[in-house]
C-alpha cells in the first residue's frame, strides 16, 4: 500500500505547487564540508568542539538524555535551577527561567503576559515566533515601522491597558539594531514595558558577549529580555530574563512551558560550559569585527544593507535570482544561503552572509571576488 492512498491531501498539493511556481519551494540539504558563511555559530564554539573539550566529570554524572516529565512534574532538577540562576547573574537580570527554544520562549510569553484589552506594539521585522505569540496573544496588536521612532509613538497613542512595546536587538534578516535607548525613553513617556529578544547580540554584543541591553546599560529599564542558546553560545534552547515576580508568573500561566517535558542535563550541561567559554572568547569577538569592517569597506555592486553585526544581507529582488547567485557560490565552495519570498517581503529577496571567528581574511575576499564576478557576467 502507498502511504497517503485514499487520503484527501489535493489541498496540500495546492499549496505545495504555488510554492513551487513562486520559486519558493523548500528542501531540506545537508551541509557539506564548504567554508561556512551560514551558520549562525558565530564564536566557533560549534566548528572548535569547545563544548566537548570542556565537559567534566559533573556532565558524565548527570548528563542523562531524559528529564522524564515536565519542570512541573519530575522534570526539575538542581542543575537547571543552578544554571538559571548563573545566566540570570551574567546577563545583570533577577531571575531567570529556562525554555526548549527561542521559539518557545517568545511564544510563551508573548501569548500569556498581555491580556484581553491590553497593547503589543511590535517591530515590523520582529521574528515570526514573536508574531505567533502575539498572534495566540488576547491583546490587540500594532506593528512600527522598522526602527522608526516617530512611527512607534503613534502607535502607542492608539494602545490601551498594559502596554508591551517588543522589538529584536539585533534583527535576523538585516543585521541591523534597535535604537534601544530612544524606545526605551518612549516607553517611558507612554507607560509602556519593553521586551527585547537578544538572539543574535547574544556572545556578540560586549566585552563578554553579554547583549546590546546590558552593553548600554538598560537592563534595569526592560521588563523581559530573551536570550537563546542556539546561535553564539552554540547549543540549544533559551531563557527569559526579568523579575522574580515574572518568573513565578510564567512558571504557573506560561503554556509552552507547563506543558513542555524540560530540556534534559544533556542539554542544560552544554549551556552551562558555553557561558564559562563565550565570556573570554575576546579575540574571538575582535577578529568577527574585524571581518565586518572589511566587508563592509568593500565594494559589491548589490545594494549592502547597513549592519554592524555578523549578519550582512544583500538584496537580490526576485526568488529565482537570488537562487541562482546562491547557487554560483555554493559552486565555489562558499555555503552562503538565499532569503526567499515569504520569508522576506517580495521585493527584498537577499543573501544573508554570516560572518564567523573561524573565517579568514582570504575566504571573505574569495566570497567579496565572486559577487563582483557574478554581477559582471549578468549586466
Amino acid at each position: 500500500m502507498i502511504f497517503g492512498e485514499g487520503m484527501k491531501e489535493e489541498f496540500l498539493h495546492k499549496k505545495l505547487q504555488e510554492r513551487i511556481e513562486q520559486k519558493a519551494f523548500r528542501k531540506l540539504r545537508l551541509t557539506d564540508a564548504q567554508i561556512d558563511f551560514c551558520s549562525n555559530d558565530y564564536l566557533g564554539i560549534v566548528k572548535n568542539n569547545l563544548l566537548t573539550v570542556h565537559q567534566d566529570e559533573e556532565y558524565h554524572k548527570n548528563g542523562r538524555f531524559g528529564s522524564t516529565g515536565s519542570r512541573l512534574l519530575a522534570g526539575n532538577y538542581l542543575m537547571i535551577e543552578q544554571t538559571e540562576k548563573m545566566i540570570a547573574a551574567f546577563h545583570d537580570a533577577e531571575s531567570g527561567l529556562i525554555f526548549n527554544s527561542g521559539y518557545d520562549a517568545n511564544v510563551g510569553l508573548l501569548s500569556c503576559v498581555p491580556q484581553k484589552g491590553d497593547t503589543i506594539v511590535y517591530d515590523y521585522l520582529s521574528h515570526a515566533s514573536i508574531r505567533d505569540g502575539i498572534r495566540l496573544s488576547f491583546a490587540q496588536s500594532f506593528s512600527f515601522e522598522h526602527n522608526n521612532i516617530d512611527d512607534l509613538q503613534k502607535k502607542l497613542q492608539k494602545a490601551t491597558g498594559n502596554i508591551f512595546v517588543v522589538t529584536e536587538s539585533v534583527f535576523s534578516m538585516d543585521g541591523d539594531t534597535a535604537p534601544l535607548e530612544q524606545i526605551l525613553d518612549t516607553c517611558t513617556l507612554y507607560g509602556a514595558q519593553l521586551i527585547v529578544d537578544e538572539a543574535h547580540a547574544t556572545g556578540i554584543i560586549g566585552n563578554k558577549g553579554e547583549g546590546l541591553v546590558h552593553h548600554l546599560g538598560l537592563q534595569g529599564r526592560c521588563f523581559a529580555r530573551i536570550h537563546t542558546f542556539g546561535k553564539a553560545v552554540g547549543c540549544h534552547g533559551a531563557i527569559i530574563l526579568g523579575s522574580d515576580t515574572l518568573r513565578n508568573y510564567l512558571i504557573n500561566f506560561c503554556r509552552p512551558f507547563i506543558y513542555s517535558t524540560a530540556l534534559p542535563p544533556s542539554s542544560v550541561m552544554p549551556i552551562k560550559s558555553a557561558y564559562q567559554i563565550f565570556p573570554g572568547l575576546q579575540k574571538e569577538r575582535i577578529h568577527l569585527q574585524t571581518l565586518v569592517l572589511q566587508y563592509k569597506s568593500s565594494y559589491i555592486p548589490y545594494e549592502k544593507l547597513n549592519s554592524d553585526t555578523p549578519i550582512q544581507g544583500i538584496i537580490v529582488p526576485g526568488n529565482e535570482a537570488v537562487k541562482k547567485i546562491a547557487d554560483r557560490l555554493q559552486g565555489n565552495n562558499l555555503d552562503v544561503r538565499p532569503i526567499l519570498y515569504p520569508s522576506v517581503p517580495k521585493g527584498s529577496e537577499r543573501l544573508r552572509i554570516v560572518l564567523h571567528a573561524y573565517n579568514t581574511d582570504r575566504e571573505l575576499q574569495q566570497l567579496i571576488n565572486l559577487l563582483s564576478e557574478r554581477y559582471n557576467d549578468t549586466v
